[in-house]
């Protein structure tokens, strides 16, 4: 049975993570936030947002940190919230969009696909998409400027390291919110090897 939401009432009628986490992977405005909070209702796993980490730790949003401490010393911090999130256990993860950038990342998230702890899942969505859910909010330095150009640059940039470390990619255009997390449950139970747990 499920409820109002279409979410299961109990942990007997929830989908199988088999003990692994979930960690989205995705260019901002793909809906890695959104995505992962109904994620962790339906799997009942905590949801940690390795933004809202880093600004926790530091007190900061990421522009503030950027005008401070510069893309690296964001990169930096990104990088730790990543580490302590895997560490954590079961849990969905939504992984900041530049976190495949750094080789010490992309290597955690192998080593713990590898290891039985994670199913990476890439959230994809075209420029247009990325353009208007991106232009809601204020806190995204790297779209000064021209919002369209930098996110076909970052899409460029990316894509091959996106695809590296997932298990499966999911397209979030003109997708309702339902219809991705299912595509995403689908994307864990194939990688689980499609077996019921």
């Amino acid at each position: 049975m499920t409820g109002a939401t279409g979410t299961p009432d109990d942990a007997s009628h929830r989908p199988s993570h088999g003990g692994r986490s979930i960690v989205l992977v995705g260019l901002m405005g793909t809906g890695k936030s959104t995505v992962a909070r109904r994620l962790g209702h339906l799997f009942g796993l905590e949801v940690v947002d390795t933004d809202d980490v880093v600004a926790a730790r530091t007190g900061r949003n990421v522009r503030d940190i950027f005008a401070s401490e510069g893309e690296q010393g964001f990169r930096d911090l990104e990088e730790g919230a990543l580490a302590d999130a895997l560490a954590t256990g079961p849990c969905v993860i939504a992984a900041a969009g530049g976190v495949v950038l750094r080789a010490a990342n992309r290597e955690a998230l192998h080593a713990a696909r590898r290891g039985g702890r994670a199913i990476v899942v890439w959230l994809r969505a075209g420029t247009p998409t990325l353009v208007a859910r991106t232009s809601r909010g204020g806190h995204r330095p790297l779209l000064d400027g021209d919002p369209e150009a930098a996110l076909e640059r970052l899409a460029a940039e990316r894509a091959d390291l996106y695809a590296a470390v997932s298990d499966a990619v999911v397209d979030t255009d003109e997708s309702r919110i339902a219809d991705v997390v299912e595509a995403v449950v689908g994307a864990v139970h194939a990688a689980l090897g499609g077996a019921d747990s």
